[in-house]
């Protein structure tokens, strides 16, 4: 007897999770309903890219990060992350799609149509549903999606991150860019100023957009808190060279440490700088705080 297939599964790296993303994730979840399976997303630890270009490729979010946003955005609980490594980038395409249809009991598959896996990226979208075909599994290859006549990729992404477009990232992301980390013990300086502030980290690989102060929002056990979050290494207080995460949680106060929350960037508010005293960077923080809440407030109104 055969094995009962049981998933429909999107593949794909799906870094920063954006808007052409989306669409596979919910052709797969619409696929699932439709021949009574569970939708499944399978995804790499680490970016393919990197390893096939021999030049590290950051990511937008950690593996972490993107099996967060599949669950809590699409709903869709079933992740498996494969780990690339040189076994894998030179895996023949035929035995990936082997595992994807026998080990993983695929019952219909979703792919881009720039899908490349296997040797030398010998596989494509069309050799698979080729494979899927021949065990009667149906396939379906999304076109790119575009917007104003630019492919929406996560390169194209990650170079408006690095230059602190966030707005403009977020329209293509189609939700807020995210980092999520257990709150970590910090200078402790904050308090001391009426900012008390959690210290959070970028992890190894992922993104560190521009230094400075950004309008953020962080959520804490499922709340959302209005923010100003310094991504840098604190002039003015650091003892090191540190790169952190440091969010002013407006109106909120309580002890975060060891929790874990999300923080969803919004605005670019300015370059991180160092002042002449505590006094005031004091001053500039209530500012940034007055500028957040600005920022917030009118876009609610929109």
């Amino acid at each position: 007897m055969s094995k009962r297939r049981e998933r429909a599964i999107a593949l794909g790296f799906f870094d920063g999770l954006h808007r052409g993303h989306a669409v596979l994730l919910n052709a797969v979840k619409a696929r699932a309903e439709e021949y009574g399976c569970t939708p499944a997303v399978l995804t790499f630890d680490t970016p393919p890219a990197s390893l096939v270009q021999g030049a590290a490729v950051p990511m937008i979010t950690s593996a972490g990060d993107r099996v967060d946003m599949i669950r809590r955005l699409f709903g869709i609980d079933d992740v498996i992350i494969f780990h690339f490594d040189v076994e894998m980038m030179n895996m023949p395409w035929q035995e990936f799609a082997g595992i994807l249809l026998r080990e993983l009991s695929a019952a219909y598959v979703i792919v881009g149509a720039d899908f490349r896996f296997g040797r030398a990226g010998e596989g494509t979208a069309e050799k698979l549903r080729d494979e899927c075909a021949k065990v009667g599994v149906g396939c379906d290859i999304i076109p790119e999606i575009t917007e104003d006549g630019e492919k929406i990729s996560s390169s194209s992404i990650r170079t408006l991150i690095a230059a602190g477009e966030i707005e403009q990232a977020n329209a293509l992301l189609g939700h807020p860019h995210t980092l999520m980390d257990t709150v970590r013990y910090g200078y402790k300086l904050g308090r001391t100023i009426g900012a008390p502030t959690i210290n959070m980290t970028f992890p190894e690989g992922v993104l560190i957009p521009p230094f400075g102060v950004y309008a953020t929002k962080v959520f804490i056990q499922g709340k959302e808190h209005p923010a100003v979050t310094n991504v840098g290494i604190r002039p003015t207080i650091g003892r090191d060279d540190q790169v952190t995460v440091e969010s002013y949680i407006l109106d909120y106060r309580g002890d975060l440490y060891g929790l874990q929350v999300r923080v969803e960037f919004h605005k670019f508010l300015r370059e991180e700088i160092m002042f002449s005293d505590i006094e005031e960077l004091k001053k500039q923080i209530q500012a940034d705080a007055a500028a957040a809440r600005a920022y917030f407030s009118q876009e609610s109104n929109v």
